[in-house]
């Protein structure tokens, strides 16, 4: 509490993008990061309604979609709702208030739905039956089917269910947050006369959500699990008639709220917020379209939202569980072509990794170079006998074995083993706490970090005693020690020995784990010390060259862009003649190409097979570039709330590679760019040339690639 406090008297967080937003002419030049996410969300959709990618792809993209939209009501619609009740009516920098944006997104997500859903009616739904996929309904089945069907549900479902009346006796159940329930309405007699009742089933989630019926043939034949249980219902009912069923499902609050001041253990108040967040309040509830509306009603009420937290829903329920059917089928025609990132050969003369990464700088760029280059550097260094230290920060650690068990090994054969474990790493926090404990049951030191802040940096640092002394290694990169991720996110790591770089990593070490001063760094950019001055310091740089003629330039690759300082360095640069060219996958507050204001920044995204991920800033510098790598976004979370690391990028040979490969081929993209317009929405790029697909040369580049660098 003390750093947060005295970081904000130090860098005044807070108080300038508050003065942004005071007049509608200054909030007219933001615009809304909810609707810009949204926004964000549609082009993931557009790739499920794209006939040009392979139908399983498509598939994919669909499910993705359900899956983004799940969190954005359990982290940014929950937290809207909570300042609406609140009675907060301050307004962002946009100019609107919470109440405001509420109405703004609940709008635009009911767009969103039936494009949703009428993609999956028109589209996915026939082009997969015409491809061998059918998705039927118990009475399409023949009665060998049926006789199938009813032994699985007989041996497989009906033992995990459990039917759950609703009377004064039964009051409605806690249900968990987004799980498949059924709704019943049946009738009984009582005391001579037919009365109707409620009742409800959840289905569990380790339960699968579509059934796959067997054949002789190719065919795939598929019933959801929620027409299995429904179709017998009378099973779990006896004595009943049933009236009618139907599906639903609730999205809750999922954010965490731990008191890091007060709690004596962190992880166990982290623990307990994570049990806490299946049961917390309601945001969201998704029903089949055909319910009555009674019932819809009555759920409403029960569950204390309102008609404008409701999605009608004419498909499948839960579609992100559909992900079953792209990862279980592996037909070559209906998916991307298989690429398996090549293993780079070290540099020519080079006896092993040490030696390479001591020849010099190595710049990794994943997924299109192996990630196994990282993990064999944590493997060798757990079996070095010449190491004598290893710290590392874990953020998103994922179900692959290898990292943690590199630190695990490190720490039995006796070397000092620190792992900074972030714990609140939004929805890796149970994955999290488990890792830790078998990290400590291993002898491994593990730190949760500061107080009040993430730890969010990508470093791992390796002490090795050398002939000539000590010499300390250092990987640093722009995604998580995440093997699993690596493979289906754009990164960008380095490995590197530069004596500079290892004591600022060591210095950053110190700061998490001890209870030491902040101590400024010769190389590294750290937040939430002085990277947004920094980086706003950069931009401003830019627009003085441009005004006394000398070369500008700004390219900036990154998540997402909402901080209202920096998007007011990149209007004055814009304004003083900086030709600016962002790309920004997600969020985007910045408005471009309004005149007077920003005609010279462009503002593109690219959506497609990988996620980008990366985060790069290059500053022309007036012929001195200055290349900036690292986990940060230009968010005010990662400039005032985080513990985020930038890295220059100083071997000129890699310096080209970032320039001319990184960013530029990307910048070249017109098959899946889009660009932003200065209303906020998007249009996909126009191909004026040849076409030019960026993560596709990427993969055609690194075939071609046989050395580290």
């Amino acid at each position: 509490m003390v750093l947060r406090l005295a970081m904000r008297a130090r860098f005044g967080y807070g108080l300038s993008i508050m003065q942004a937003a005071q007049t509608s002419a200054e909030a007219a030049r933001f615009l809304n990061r909810e609707l810009s996410w949204l926004e964000f969300n549609q082009r993931v959709l557009e790739e499920a309604r794209d006939p040009g990618n392979p139908l399983l792809e498509r598939l994919k993209f669909f499910c993705i979609t359900s899956s983004n939209l799940d969190e954005f009501f359990e982290v940014r619609v929950a937290s809207l709702k909570q300042q609406v009740e609140g009675g907060v009516v301050s307004r962002d920098i946009d100019g609107l208030t919470p109440a405001q944006t509420l109405r703004a997104v609940q709008e635009r997500i009911r767009r969103m739905v039936h494009d949703q859903y009428r993609c999956w009616r028109e589209q996915l739904a026939p082009e997969l039956k015409r491809n061998g996929f059918r998705f039927l309904n118990p009475s399409q089945l023949s009665a060998e089917d049926l006789k199938w069907l009813e032994n699985y549900y007989r041996a497989e479902v009906r033992p995990v269910l459990t039917p759950l009346a609703i009377d004064p006796v039964h009051p409605f159940p806690q249900l968990l947050n987004k799980t498949l329930n059924i709704v019943i309405q049946l009738e009984m007699k009582t005391d001579g006369e037919y009365l109707r009742h409620l009742a409800v089933v959840q289905a569990p989630r380790v339960l699968p959500a579509v059934v796959r019926l067997p054949r002789q043939d190719a065919r795939q034949d598929f019933v959801f699990l929620g027409e299995v249980i429904g179709h017998f219902l009378a099973d779990l009912f006896p004595g009943t008639r049933i009236l009618g069923y139907w599906h639903f499902r609730l999205t809750r609050n999922s954010e965490l709220y731990p008191d890091e001041q007060d709690a004596g253990d962190l992880l166990q108040a982290i623990e307990n917020e994570v049990h806490n967040r299946r049961k917390a309040d309601a945001v969201r509830l998704e029903i089949d379209h055909n319910c009555p509306k009674k019932i819809r009603d009555a759920l409403l009420g029960t569950l204390r939202l309102t008609a404008d937290d409701l999605s009608l829903i004419d498909g499948p329920l839960f579609p992100a569980r559909l992900m079953a059917l792209y990862e279980g089928n592996h037909s070559s025609h209906l998916r991307d072509p298989v690429f398996t990132a090549p293993a780079p050969a070290l540099p020519r003369g080079q006896a092993d990794l040490f030696a390479a990464i001591r020849h010099r700088d190595i710049l990794l760029h994943h997924p299109y170079q192996s990630f196994d280059t990282v993990v064999e550097f944590l493997e060798k260094s757990a079996a070095d006998p010449r190491v004598l230290a290893i710290k590392q920060t874990l953020y998103r650690t994922g179900g692959d074995t290898r990292i943690v068990g590199a630190l695990m090994a490190a720490a039995g054969h006796g070397k000092q083993v620190t792992a900074v474990v972030e714990l609140r790493a939004r929805f890796d926090e149970a994955n999290n706490i488990q890792w830790s404990r078998k990290l400590e049951e291993a002898g491994v030191h593990v730190v949760y970090g500061l107080v009040g802040y993430k730890i969010h940096c990508k470093m791992c640092l390796v002490v090795r005693k050398e002939h000539d002394g000590i010499r300390r290694y250092v990987h640093l990169s722009t995604g998580n020690y995440n093997p699993t991720t690596a493979r289906l996110y754009t990164d960008v790591g380095l490995l590197t020995c530069r004596a500079d770089i290892g004591e600022d990593v060591t210095n950053v070490f110190n700061l998490i784990t001890g209870l030491g001063r902040y101590q400024p760094t010769e190389k590294l950019l750290l937040a939430p010390f002085e990277m947004h001055r920094r980086m706003c310091a950069f931009i401003d740089r830019e627009a003085r060259n441009a005004l006394l003629g000398r070369p500008a330039r700004i390219i900036a690759k990154m998540n997402a862009l909402l901080d209202g300082d920096i998007i007011q360095a990149l209007y004055r640069a814009s304004q003083a003649g900086v030709k600016i060219d962002l790309m920004v996958r997600g969020i985007c507050c910045l408005r471009p190409q309004c005149p007077g204001l920003s005609e010279n920044i462009t503002v593109r995204s690219i959506v497609d097979r990988f996620l980008e991920h990366s985060r790069i800033f290059y500053f022309e510098n007036a012929g001195h570039p200055e290349y900036w790598v690292g986990s940060a976004d230009w968010m005010p979370r990662n400039f005032f709330r985080r513990i985020e690391v930038l890295f220059p990028i100083e071997d000129p040979r890699l310096r080209r590679r970032v320039k001319n490969e990184l960013l530029a081929i990307p910048l070249s993209d017109n098959v899946k760019a889009w660009f932003l317009q200065a209303d906020g929405l998007y249009r996909r790029a126009v191909q004026s040339g040849p076409p030019r697909r960026s993560q596709a040369e990427f993969i055609r580049l690194a075939r071609g690639k046989r050395t580290l660098g």
